[in-house]
């Protein structure tokens, strides 16, 4: 796929972040014998990838503005465009050295998000959309999957973690999804859950109290792929709301009764 300026100067941005990354997650398992070390490690990684992102997207676009997990917010010349970066979306997973992490990066125009990219280092997969043009995986078109049962299904979503006072919440949402569906997984990086649910890996994903950077890229590849995606509650906005419920045609409803109790 041949995408618009604005989509290959994000997919460029991904790669060079995710390689550097990558490199750096080599050195993690080097590090797991001092928590402080390789926490201090991660952490600069973090930080790094998303200098390095800035770098590339404000260098090419200076007039933009910015919102990224380590770097805050920026209004930019041009408030109409934003730029919506996570460096390091599954930052447990890579200080604990699981290969399930990404890059995710979004663009929003007149508060719509208009095109997205998630980049999966470890596994040399890069999934991205722009509005109105579809969804990809490398080379590869996505589509969400065609299942229609409940009990057939896979589904994804989040496990507050810390002593978060959603826990009580999320536990009655799994016990009501559970019992209807072949399985609930949560693998800790919301980007690529999203990313997966587009590619019909997962037939579908909620998950509550998250920033706009954990969803943004993935809302509008999950879209393109033919999936729907709502805020869990109906009628707010998902990047302002912070929480999310996507899933093919033919399951949303099913799951947004369950989900929504």
């Amino acid at each position: 796929m041949v995408g618009s300026a604005n989509l290959n100067i994000m997919i460029k941005a991904a790669r060079r972040a995710g390689r550097a990354l990558a490199k750096d997650f080599r050195e993690v398992e080097n590090l797991q014998v001092s928590m402080k070390g390789a926490g201090d490690f991660v952490s600069r990684a973090d930080i790094n990838a998303e200098q390095m992102i800035r770098e590339d997207l404000m260098g090419a676009r200076p007039t933009y503005g910015w919102l990224g997990e380590e770097g805050g917010g920026d209004d930019g010349q041009d408030p109409t465009r934003r730029w919506i970066v996570d460096p390091l979306d599954g930052t447990t997973n890579f200080l604990h050295g699981l290969p399930h992490w990404a890059v995710s990066i979004a663009l929003e125009h007149k508060g719509q998000i208009v095109a997205g990219v998630i980049f999966d280092p470890s596994k040399d997969e890069l999934f991205f959309a722009e509005k109105g043009a579809g969804a990809w995986m490398n080379e590869s078109r996505l589509r969400v999957s065609g299942r229609s049962k409940m009990i057939e299904a896979l589904f994804s979503t989040g496990l507050p973690f810390g002593g978060r006072a959603d826990l009580p919440d999320t536990l009655k949402e799994m016990a009501r999804v559970a019992p209807a569906c072949s399985g609930i997984r949560r693998w800790g990086a919301a980007a690529l859950d999203l990313a997966y649910v587009a590619a019909g890996r997962y037939d579908g994903y909620w998950e509550r109290r998250l920033n706009a950077w954990d969803i943004a890229a993935g809302s509008i590849i999950v879209r393109e792929a033919g999936g729907l995606v709502e805020p869990i509650e109906e009628g707010r906005d998902i990047i302002e709301d912070g929480t999310i419920l996507c899933a093919n045609e033919a399951l949303f409803a099913p799951l947004a009764k369950l989900v929504r109790g």
